[in-house]
């Protein structure tokens, strides 16, 4: 049986080859072999028109949405991304609707709140450094259902999440009660994380992505 097809977002960036700089779609190397070792076909997605995405959901078994700059990032603080979070905010909306099954890791969680009408709260800071959290999962969703109640994981103090979009259920909190994780209410694997699981060991929300991808 053939493996089911994940496509990973990315960004675009310029790369180097030589004494030749081009513009190319970048995506984090863990992303890919996380993928892979879930037993799913890893695909690198470039950020294109929006009006692609139909074509993506006819294509791929699942998505995954990656880390990068905030969603909607200022132009003058040098992160903004237009095309990606236009594509990506089109694609997660598509897949919520084709009941796809999707993993949104820290970006791709504020990808989806936006997406389905939430806002943001704003960073604590411009640290990138990973730091252990400790975080309480609800049994009944989704997620606890693949990490049990408890979970220690990996974050950065990126954008939490302020108001809750529409059709989203708040799944996972820290210590302090901020939300960890959202679900899409009634979708097979619809899962988005503030943390980053393709820095930790724990690899079961990759292979619950793929095992429902390839249902």
């Amino acid at each position: 049986m053939p493996r089911p097809l994940i496509g990973i977002t990315s960004h675009l960036e310029p790369a180097r080859w030589g004494s030749w700089v081009r513009e190319a779609a970048v995506v984090a190397t863990p992303f890919l072999r996380e993928v892979d070792r879930a037993g799913g076909l890893p695909v690198v997605l470039a950020p294109v028109h929006p009006r692609r995405v139909g074509d993506l959901l006819a294509r791929f078994d699942g998505f995954v949405l990656t880390t990068g700059a905030p969603v909607g990032a200022d132009e003058d603080s040098g992160e903004a991304d237009p095309r990606r979070d236009r594509f990506e905010t089109e694609l997660v909306r598509a897949a919520v609707t084709a009941r796809r099954p999707f993993l949104a890791v820290e970006r791709g969680l504020q990808v989806l709140n936006v997406a389905m009408g939430g806002s943001l709260l704003p960073a604590a800071g411009h640290a990138v450094r990973l730091v252990d959290t400790d975080v309480t999962v609800n049994v009944s969703s989704v997620l606890g259902k693949v990490l049990g109640d408890r979970a220690r994981v990996r974050r950065a103090d990126g954008p939490g999440v302020n108001r809750i979009g529409a059709e989203l259920v708040p799944v996972a909190w820290d210590g302090t009660r901020a939300v960890e994780a959202l679900e899409v209410a009634d979708h097979p694997f619809g899962v988005a994380v503030r943390w980053r699981p393709e820095e930790a060991t724990d690899r079961r929300l990759f292979r619950a992505l793929v095992e429902h991808a390839g249902g």
